[in-house]
């Protein structure tokens, strides 16, 4: 076997086809955009990215074909964050051998440790956590837009090497036609009487104040959680623009106090669903085409919660509630979609999961974030509680 960095073209490419073979016979998988796994492995396009900490390679058998893949890459925002200085890889897909994952494994860690780590986080996301993050280990559904899928012996390939569970992420599913609890009514009631509070959803007539506004959330929600920068008015600016082309305007909310922006519970059309398990890694006219009808014909019947949350100040107060019952409500009326898959929650944030769990939904996916300290001696500890 031979390990090759991927420093050419012809490479990316093998790199970016090894799934195709590995997932031949899995009706569960959908391939992801080629696009969109190479946008972060770009200084342009991901702004966590630097060439002097990013690498990838391929593991090829004596044939020459490709059996193996894996990136190792160091985060500078969060890298320092802990005990011990942690890099990390991503991006991991090999054959069902364990003596090749090993080879990848030992790889990204020599390469990281020369780096001046002593640990490694996988298989995570050179970037937010919202995308390619974590491996799924229980729950073998079609995957969600940028959500990872993996064969299930990969679990025990990290466990087998040393890996530990940092951190379990659940993503929950729940059926929008069913009605929330009664007590959830009664909250919101009381919220609406006050009229310093309330909601609408986007309208893409005026994306810049909604633009505007959710910058303004993140940055208050977000700022000061382990590993979230700032957002910048560019970054909000182009990740609510590059969603316009798919997003329903009716599942986008936001919540004001005193016309101030507060909240939000922003949702999309399940993406894979609705047009990427056409594409085959390529975004050609037709896939655009058939995104277009599915999304005019209504055909798309899942929405991916993207991110839910309401800045410090107004948690704990029945806002949270309030906008999921108007959600809710208008779900109930439009009867568009069938269910709901909300984007991961850390068993780190057991608050959000009793949200989640209160209003109905349930643990659909189960993947984990493994962390593997370089020093076999040294304390391992878990992610901590916020």
């Amino acid at each position: 076997m031979k390990l090759i960095v991927v420093d050419s073209a012809l490479l990316i490419q093998k790199f970016l086809q090894l799934p195709v073979s590995i997932y031949k016979n899995d009706k569960n998988y959908i391939r992801p955009l080629d696009e969109d796994i190479e946008s972060i492995f770009h200084d342009k396009t991901n702004k966590f990215y630097k060439k002097d900490n990013c690498i990838r390679w391929i593991l090829t058998d004596s044939s020459g074909k490709t059996i193996g893949r894996i990136a190792a890459f160091i985060n500078e925002l969060t890298a320092y964050n802990y005990d011990q200085p942690t890099g990390n890889v991503g991006f991991f897909e090999c054959i069902n051998d364990q003596k090749s994952a090993f080879m990848l494994f030992d790889a990204s860690r020599k390469w990281l440790l020369d780096k001046g780590m002593q640990a490694m986080d996988g298989p995570v996301n050179l970037g937010s956590r919202e995308k390619w993050w974590g491996l799924l280990v229980d729950g073998f559904y079609p995957p969600s837009y940028c959500c990872n899928y993996n064969l299930p012996v990969y679990q025990s390939f990290f466990e087998n090497y040393g890996f530990k569970v940092f951190f379990k992420q659940y993503t929950y599913l729940r059926n929008v036609m069913e009605r929330l609890n009664k007590v959830y009514y009664a909250v919101a009631e009381r919220i609406s009487r006050n009229p310093d509070y309330h909601f609408k959803t986007v309208d893409k007539a005026h994306l810049n104040t909604f633009i505007a506004d959710f910058r303004t959330i993140y940055n208050n929600a977000w700022v000061n959680h382990e590993g979230i920068g700032e957002m910048t008015n560019q970054e909000a600016d182009h990740l609510i623009r590059s969603l316009k082309p798919v997003m329903d305007e009716k599942i986008a909310w936001f919540a004001y106090y005193k016309n101030e922006p507060i909240g939000f519970f922003l949702s999309i059309p399940e993406l894979n669903q609705l047009f990427v398990k056409y594409a085959k890694g390529k975004l050609s006219f037709a896939v655009k085409m058939r995104l277009l009808y599915n999304k005019w014909m209504g055909n798309c019947k899942t929405m991916y919660g993207l991110v839910f949350g309401v800045i410090p100040q107004h948690q704990k107060k029945g806002v949270e509630i309030a906008m999921i019952v108007a959600a809710s409500e208008s779900l109930l009326k439009r009867k568009v979609y069938e269910q709901v898959q909300m984007n991961w929650i850390g068993d780190f944030n057991p608050r959000m999961m009793h949200v989640a769990e209160q209003i109905g939904a349930k643990i659909y996916k189960t993947h984990y974030t493994y962390r593997y300290l370089f020093d076999r001696e040294a304390e391992f500890k878990r992610h901590p509680l916020i």
